[in-house]
């Protein structure tokens, strides 16, 4: 019982590192200018795109969803 309990803990604290990487990684979008003839003072692109999907910053959130469903697999049996 401990296994699979172990492994639905991994799991819930892989979900919540992929959230937070994806949330804490930066701005997800630009706020309207409130003057339309002042350019943007960043160098950020107006709109995020899908690298924030890729499989080498979150790495570690996935290993521990397949520890944890490695353990609730095992602790069915």
């Amino acid at each position: 019982m401990l296994m699979i309990w172990l492994g639905g803990a991994l799991i819930i604290a892989g979900l919540l590192y992929l959230a937070g990487q994806a949330i804490w990684r930066g701005r997800m979008s630009g706020a309207p200018l409130a003057r339309p003839e002042m350019p943007n003072s960043t160098l950020e692109p107006p709109h995020r795109g899908v690298r924030f999907l890729a499989l080498g910053p979150n790495w570690p959130g996935l290993a521990l969803m397949v520890a944890g469903a490695i353990l609730l697999l095992a602790g069915a049996l």
